[in-house]
């Protein structure tokens, strides 16, 4: 785009046509007027950093040539203050990874039945999160081998073509001796600690097991909360001021996280006999529903924030909960990273991105709904090691090239301060979301914030609908800033179908499976955050700036104003 049309100075007014009315926008293509205000003279607290938090199944892929390139990524977006969820901690193998497995050989019993402990790969796991400044969000499991009351089959071999429940084998299953189950636990927490240092350790979060209201878990809900508290006890022997919680359960959890969080508080503990079981922080998964309509995907976003608002209103009904912190353990546009199928499309492009901007403002909007401490929501999506360019895998990388979501958390690592109110008369308000997602008209919103003497505003251009439509032409305007007049800088970040995108560039290249070094290394380029135009001076006037630009739908900007 032309700085021209970039950058607007405060003291001109551009008529635009009333919302939703079209008229031409970029490149002579059809637009709709929508208006966004932003107050910086109304904060609304300090910005959540919610996006910190990612995950895989397989940990594995984190020490190998590409992982250790993407967590050294995530880790510069906030070093020390990302984290790392990863499955199959402690599941029996030689540390060979497959789709949704993962092992590190921990425990295994001698021919005396004796324990035997191996960190080794475990440590080459933690150390790799270090040396990137990425600290672990623990998960304790899954079920040693030799420690499983059905030990066979013990490793699957799934395929995204197999039935999801051929994944749930012998590593699912209750131990065959929970004192056993509890000095791994202790042990390996230990053994955290002499590594790494108990300053260290306390800054991680330590929880058992995953989604154990589903197959995940092959034992009862009772034999679950047992596994739980002796896996807690032994955490907390071993590191008194740990931080523990969970259940980080499948969607709201229901029943399930209701039994689990009053055995919590007020339940008689399987290992101490005392009543109630630590719990320094909540978690909950919620996943979204895409599906394949017509040929194209349809994203259901709507799924995702109803599981979310149900699970804030179970953790919200509890009056001893009140400040707790909250983690959406797994918070996805759908439920499985390594299947392939025509409703996954969206997976490589823009879509991605822009439906991740979307959905994590509603969630802030409902954790301030419910009174929420929502601490993170984390992405379940790594890379995948040894796989086709964009295979159709939810992943933040593809070889190493990056896709166009890894750039949304680049935008998130930029803003921080305070939250400020912003208004847009093109975005679907809360409850319409909720009800029935974004299905008509686009929703074109607005997640704003500042400190000092900068503001950032996150613009997207959404649809649930993977289908091309006419540009939002935006007017953008700051008011209330702490500065009458002056000079300000603008800088305007974009992803869209042409920008911060290697899939498309990819794909303009032919679709290559054997890239050139050449070509490489202009995926790389067309990988990362890109400006629009160069930065360029705005004026402002009575506090207030105003910014003109269009956005492509399934667009996604970010404006940053200094002065």
């Amino acid at each position: 785009m032309h700085k021209g049309l970039l950058l607007r100075s405060s003291v001109i007014s551009i008529v635009l046509a009333v919302s939703g009315g079209l008229i031409l926008g970029q490149e002579g293509r059809q637009a709709f007027g929508v208006r966004v205000v932003v107050d910086a003279a109304r904060p609304m607290g300090p910005l959540r950093r919610i996006w910190r938090f990612f995950g895989a199944d397989e940990p594995n892929y984190g020490y190998m040539k590409y992982g250790r390139q993407l967590l050294a990524a995530l880790g510069r977006l906030a070093p020390g203050q990302v984290y790392f969820r990863a499955h199959n901690l402690l599941t029996s193998g030689d540390g060979t990874p497959a789709l949704k497995w993962g092992s590190t050989g921990v425990y295994s019993e001698d021919s005396n039945g004796s324990p035997v402990y191996d960190w080794t790969i475990l440590d080459r796991i933690f150390d790799t999160y270090q040396q990137s400044g990425i600290r672990p969000y623990v998960e304790i499991g899954f079920m040693p081998k030799d420690l499983s009351i059905r030990p066979e089959p013990y490793q699957h071999h799934w395929t995204p073509t197999a039935r999801y429940d051929q994944i749930y084998t012998g590593w699912a299953y209750p131990p065959k001796d929970y004192n056993r189950w509890a000095d791994l636990v202790y042990r390996w927490v230990r053994h955290c600690v002499d590594r790494y240092g108990p300053q260290e350790v306390r800054n991680w979060y330590w929880e058992v097991w995953n989604e154990a209201n589903i197959g995940y878990w092959q034992g009862s809900t009772e034999e679950f909360l047992k596994l739980h508290d002796y896996a807690i006890d032994a955490v907390r022997r071993a590191l008194p001021d740990a931080r523990v919680g969970g259940p980080d359960c499948a969607g709201s959890g229901g029943r399930f996280m209701r039994t689990f969080l009053e055995h919590c508080l007020a339940g008689t503990n399987h290992a101490t006999g005392k009543t109630g079981t630590p719990l320094d922080f909540v978690s909950f998964h919620a996943k979204g529903a895409p599906s394949s309509v017509g040929g194209h995907v349809r994203m259901g976003i709507a799924a995702q924030l109803r599981t979310i608002e149900e699970g804030f209103r179970i953790i919200s009904s509890y009056q001893q909960l009140k400040g707790i912190p909250v983690i959406i353990g797994e918070c996805d546009p759908e439920g499985c990273a390594a299947c392939q199928g025509p409703q996954l499309a969206y997976r490589n492009g823009a879509m991605y991105p822009c439906y991740t901007a979307a959905s994590f403002a509603r969630i802030h909007d409902l954790a301030d709904l419910y009174g929420i401490n929502l601490e993170g929501a984390l992405t379940w999506a790594f890379e995948f090691e040894d796989q086709p360019y964009f295979a159709g895998f939810r992943s933040l990388a593809s070889n190493g090239i990056e896709k166009p979501v890894m750039n949304i958390f680049r935008i998130f690592s930029m803003m921080s301060g305070q939250r400020l109110a912003a208004e847009s008369d093109g975005q679907v308000p809360l409850e319409g979301i909720l009800k029935e997602g974004v299905r008509s008209r686009p929703d074109v919103g607005a997640l704003a914030s500042m400190a000092g003497s900068r503001a950032w505003v996150l613009v997207w251009h959404y649809h649930d609908d993977d289908l091309p439509g006419p540009d939002a032409r935006v007017e953008l305007e700051l008011v209330g800033l702490p500065v009458a007049n002056a000079q300000g800088l603008l800088e305007h970040y974009r992803i869209d179908h042409q920008h911060s995108n290697a899939y498309t560039a990819w794909q303009r290249m032919g679709s290559p499976q054997l890239p050139s070094p050449e070509q490489y290394q202009q995926l790389v380029e067309a990988s990362r955050l890109a400006l629009l135009g160069q930065p360029g001076n705005i004026g402002i006037a009575d506090g207030k700036a105003r910014i003109s630009f269009d956005l492509p739908r399934h667009g996604v900007s970010l404006l940053v104003l200094s002065w």
